[in-house]
């Protein structure tokens, strides 16, 4: 019933990856029934799961992921993301083509983390839906929609094209107007309770010009920031005499991101940066300069 039909598609093309990223858990049917939708659809399609564990509804949470992950993988992969994507009057469904990979989502911001930084080649905005039936929009619409592109379909036959999207908000530090503090925001804690801030290095040194500086929040100070957690040991002293071990520092994460941490902290157990610092989603992170 589509235009987009598997017969219309050459049996040459390479391939393609499919990612989910997704708030589904583990626990329900919902990722797996993707998986076989998809499977249904190409056989010899592979699948990469990103992550299941996005906190509900959590878009901030899943662009972090997303914007971090995608770099990874090879050009042409399409990249499913399922948070808060249902089909409402005020949200619809987006597919972005940008370096060379495919994005499906909600328009409700979560793509934007990307879009800040780097200008897409293609914005289409989904408009299948009167050919499905569901209230499973990663399932049927998602799936339809990264199968016809897996089989080197184009954008412009299942959407019309738009040149704005949602914005997320609350993304992006401020710098005040005598460029002495950035004021950024946790937007992520990750499984072993480090918080990590939308404060990256780039802006850091834009801003900071190698002054001295004071990391705070909310009563947690930092005055040095560390490349790797390894940095943080002296390798001096002997093992049995260091003492790293549940000590806070702040360092530049993988992805370049300021983050605050316990050094080997267990979430579990003792806690973490998140509980022991008392900081959350949203909560702000500043740097004061000398």
């Amino acid at each position: 019933f589509f235009a987009f039909a598997k017969a219309d598609y050459p049996s040459h093309i390479a391939m393609a990856i499919i990612t989910l990223t997704t708030d589904f858990g583990e626990k329900d049917h919902f990722a797996g029934a993707v998986k076989g939708a998809i499977y249904s659809e190409l056989s010899d399609i592979r699948i990469v799961d990103i992550t299941h564990s996005i906190s509900p509804f959590h878009i901030t949470e899943a662009a972090y992921i997303i914007q971090n992950a995608y770099k990874n993988f090879p050009k042409g992969s399409i990249h499913i993301i399922g948070v808060d994507s249902e089909l409402t009057p005020e949200t619809n469904h987006i597919a972005v083509k940008l370096e060379d990979h495919y994005f499906i989502c909600a328009n409700n911001g979560i793509i934007s983390m990307l879009t800040s930084e780097i200008k897409p080649e293609k914005i289409v905005e989904i408009n299948i839906h009167d050919n499905i039936e569901s209230n499973f929009p990663v399932l049927d619409v998602f799936v339809k929609v990264a199968c016809h592109i897996a089989r080197g379909g184009t954008l412009e036959v299942i959407g019309k094209p738009i040149s704005k999207i949602k914005q997320l908000t609350g993304i992006k530090p401020v710098v005040n107007p005598e460029n002495s503090q950035i004021i950024g925001n946790v937007i992520y804690i990750d499984n072993y309770g480090n918080v990590i801030s939308n404060i990256n290095k780039v802006l850091f040194e834009k801003i900071g010009k190698g002054r001295r500086f004071t990391i705070q929040a909310r009563s947690i100070k930092f005055s040095k920031v560390y490349n790797r957690y390894s940095d943080f040991i002296n390798f001096d002293n002997p093992k049995n005499k260091r003492v790293e071990d549940g000590k806070k520092l702040a360092l530049w994460n993988s992805s370049n991101y300021l983050e605050l941490s316990i050094y080997k902290s267990n979430p579990k157990t003792v806690g973490s940066a998140s509980s022991l610092f008392g900081l959350n989603y949203r909560d702000t992170v500043s740097i004061n300069f000398e």
